[in-house]
């Protein structure tokens, strides 16, 4: 009995350590910095919209006085969603000191928005009419209606679109147009006017469109009262698509578990050598077993003594 009062505590240690073995070698492995994982937000893109705008250089007086013509009407751009729908503009200082309308029309739209997938630029003008100085009473050009539309989704392909419907007059003269060509007025004593309708540029994420872009040189009868040079745009649309949201990173693949084997245990190989079979495996578990219900049984026996 004093015996195995000194050899109990050894058994238990062994039969603690294979039991700590066994769970450590079937617990599942937890990879250390691991969460959830978010997507990133793309930019906005941008967006814009202009129903006029000139460039234009006016000499007055033999060019004595130069006045430089640049205006715009209705320009909008995003990130933030705009709209404007001003239906004329006029300028002092180029008609004696009198207020001179450069363009009045019916309808004048343009508007500008964006999300975190699209951004649109839009414009339109109807029935307009634009005069430049040297030419009170002589449209520089009539239009009836002319849109233009840019259009970037994320993701797909931009899209630009213009449209002149209608008849055009450029000083005073009805002329046809040519989609996506150019188009050259001359009006003798007065000047002229080079036209390119429906222009349209993509790339991979941006779009622009221009209904008409005009190149002007006007000198009424040569008398250099006014003589204008530069050029005007009509009804222009651009845009650049947001950049994608990026993809939610992928979770690391978890580490396989080691192969964990007996120390000291014959390959399955060799258990035809040994004298094993199939069954040594279940065997040895079962003395195992065993072995820890007698260590049991043991420690509960010195209690009661």
């Amino acid at each position: 009995m004093n015996g195995n009062t000194f050899r109990m505590p050894a058994r238990r240690r062994r039969l603690t350590a294979v039991a700590a073995a066994t769970a450590l070698a079937a617990a599942p492995v937890v990879l250390a910095g691991a969460g959830p994982a978010h997507a990133t937000t793309g930019d906005q893109g941008r967006a814009s919209a202009v129903v006029l705008r000139t460039g234009l250089d006016v000499s007055l007086l033999d060019k004595t006085v130069n006045v430089p013509l640049a205006v715009s009407l209705n320009e909008v751009q995003a990130p933030r969603s705009a709209q404007k729908t001003a239906l004329a503009v006029r300028l002092d200082g180029v008609n004696n000191g009198n207020p001179f309308s450069v363009l009045s029309a019916e309808v004048a739209t343009a508007k500008a928005t964006t999300t975190a997938h699209k951004a649109e630029g839009v414009t339109r003008l109807a029935h307009a009419r634009l005069h430049v100085p040297g030419l009170p009473l002589l449209s520089l050009i009539e239009v009836e209606d002319v849109t233009a539309k840019a259009t970037c989704e994320a993701g797909k392909a931009p899209v630009a679109t213009s449209n002149v419907l209608g008849a055009v007059t450029v000083l005073g003269k009805r002329v046809t147009l040519t989609s996506g060509g150019t188009t050259d007025v001359k009006v003798p004593g007065v000047g002229e006017v080079r036209l390119d309708l429906s222009k349209s540029e993509t790339t991979s994420r941006t779009a622009a469109a221009t209904a008409l872009q005009l190149k002007v040189s006007v000198n009424p009868l040569k008398l250099n009262v006014a003589e204008v040079e530069g050029t005007v745009t009509l009804a222009k649309a651009t845009c650049e698509a947001p950049e994608p949201a990026a993809p939610a990173p992928k979770p690391a693949a978890a580490a396989p578990a080691p192969d964990v084997k007996p120390q000291g245990a014959p390959a399955q190989a060799d258990l035809a050598e040994t004298g094993g079979n199939s069954l040594t495996p279940y065997i040895a578990g079962g003395s195992v077993a065993l072995l820890a219900a007698g260590a049991g049984a043991v420690a509960l026996a010195r209690r009661r003594g």
